[in-house]
């Protein structure tokens, strides 16, 4: 079952806006912030709501952490890799505040939400000045507050995994797209990840909640909303609201473009493939992490499907949308994975023929059951058989990108391209890179294109 919400209530919203006025009026206030964001898109949008907050408190951002008063960073701690590059660039900022002791450093997000990592952080790294949790970022005003006016190391990590507070504010990466998260946590609890310890239990947004933030992004020109959620297919459990059911009303709200991450395999209904092959603005494309193709390693992994159950899902959408782009993930190296079993992830990432992948060699994270399983993989085996996937998928990849020469695209253009000013860069329908002749102005605009070439992970394309 899911976690049945509870709100934020009003008081509490408001006492989080009055801490802002307060450190706006404050005269040693930091005048200046830089977020470094680690990990997902939801945590990127977690960030979108810091900085919001900040710049309600009278500080403007700035690009450049060794120029900032106060630099946050929102972690993450789905791989090992990810926590220690965090704790890095924490430590890199010790040189820095003795020389600039005015300096405010604050660690958050799903590695301080681990227990007793808050307490950890201010222990070993005493340059730290603020560390909390995910499921308190709406109270960063009064976090804040204390620490500018009480003059103390300050941490605050939330037990209550069922909150949702509405209505914070965002300061949007760009104008013409924008994230809205429409759940948070996980149910699923897969043996080898720590999202449902760090982000809770599943728990939905009221649909009409979503609705009114879509249509003000829609107001403020958004040609695409990215809808968040650790398994999205489940939004509405033990409601009666349902993620086909707001993917119709997003779809009549007249969003240009709708797209979604992430769905679980176990989750994909014919109705929900039925909604995106009928809908008019939702996108082509469809992220289906399916980590391994072995049944035994799937079981291991506490997946809920088996390698021809999600064939089948493959399958079915393929039939009702044959155009559709596939993505996925895919985990190597998971304890007691032996050759054979490997070599069912090639065979499966062969016979689906996908986009992309994303490829990861096992990270064991303390508090998961896989944690503590035998059979932990040697490193070079791992390496090896990583190096194997990302051949296969390339192979894969390239064959998708040799088909669509010759298509028509709709092109969300995001940007200049780097290697020459004169192209732009944006995202297909599919979630395909895709350059072609165009300039600044262009940013932001959805543009017709005709594919004709393709190189290892973009399109290049004319207008039409």
């Amino acid at each position: 079952m899911s976690n049945r919400p509870e709100y934020v209530s009003e008081a509490e919203m408001n006492r989080q806006e009055d801490a802002r006025e307060r450190i706006a009026a404050l005269p040693n206030r930091p005048e200046t912030f830089h977020i470094v964001t680690y990990g997902c898109q939801m945590n990127a949008h977690d960030s979108e709501k810091l900085a919001g907050m900040l710049l309600q408190m009278g500080m403007t951002e700035t690009d450049d952490r060794t120029h900032a008063d106060l630099v946050l960073f929102n972690t993450c701690c789905i791989r090992d890799n990810a926590e220690r590059r965090a704790l890095g660039n924490v430590i890199w900022l010790k040189q820095l505040k003795k020389e600039y002791p005015k300096l405010m450093i604050g660690v958050c997000g799903c590695m301080v939400q681990q227990p007793g990592m808050a307490e950890r952080i201010l222990k070993q790294y005493p340059f730290v000045d603020l560390a909390f949790g995910t499921h308190n970022l709406h109270t960063l005003p009064t976090l804040l507050y204390t620490l500018l006016t009480q003059n103390k190391r300050v941490v605050s990590v939330s037990a209550q995994e069922n909150l949702i507070a509405e209505g914070l504010p965002a300061h949007r990466l760009a104008e013409y797209k924008a994230y809205i998260t429409i759940m948070y946590g996980c149910n699923n609890y897969c043996s080898y990840c720590i999202v449902p310890y760090v982000r809770g239990r599943e728990r939905s947004r009221r649909m009409a909640d979503i609705l009114n933030e879509a249509e003000s992004l829609l107001k403020g020109g958004a040609q695409e909303i990215m809808l968040l959620g650790q398994n999205v297919n489940s939004y509405g459990n033990g409601t009666d609201e349902s993620f086909p059911e707001l993917l119709r009303a997003l779809d009549r709200l007249g969003v240009p473009r709708i797209r979604f991450m992430t769905s679980h395999p176990k989750d994909l209904s014919d109705e929900l493939i039925n909604v995106m092959a009928t809908g008019s603005h939702i996108c082509n494309h469809l992220h289906l992490p399916v980590q391994s193709g072995n049944n035994e390693i799937l079981a291991a992994m506490n997946r809920r499907y088996t390698r021809e159950s999600y064939l089948d899902r493959v399958a079915a959408i393929r039939k009702s949308i044959p155009n559709i782009g596939l993505t996925t993930d895919l985990i190597v190296g998971f304890p007691r994975e032996t050759d054979a079993q490997f070599e069912d992830s090639v065979s499966l990432v062969e016979t689906v023929g996908y986009d992309a992948a994303f490829t990861f060699i096992y990270s064991p994270r303390k508090g998961t059951r896989a944690a503590d399983l035998p059979g932990q993989i040697p490193a070079d085996v791992a390496g090896e058989r990583i190096g194997r996937l990302i051949e296969t998928v390339d192979v894969g990849t390239a064959a998708v990108h040799q088909m669509m020469i010759g298509q028509s695209e709709n092109v969300l253009v995001e940007s200049l391209s780097k290697r020459d000013g004169r192209q732009v860069s944006g995202k297909g329908t599919r979630g395909i890179t895709i350059t072609f002749e165009g300039s600044e102005k262009d940013i932001g605009r959805i543009i017709p294109v005709t594919i004709t070439s393709s190189a290892a992970n973009t399109l290049r394309a004319v207008r039409k």
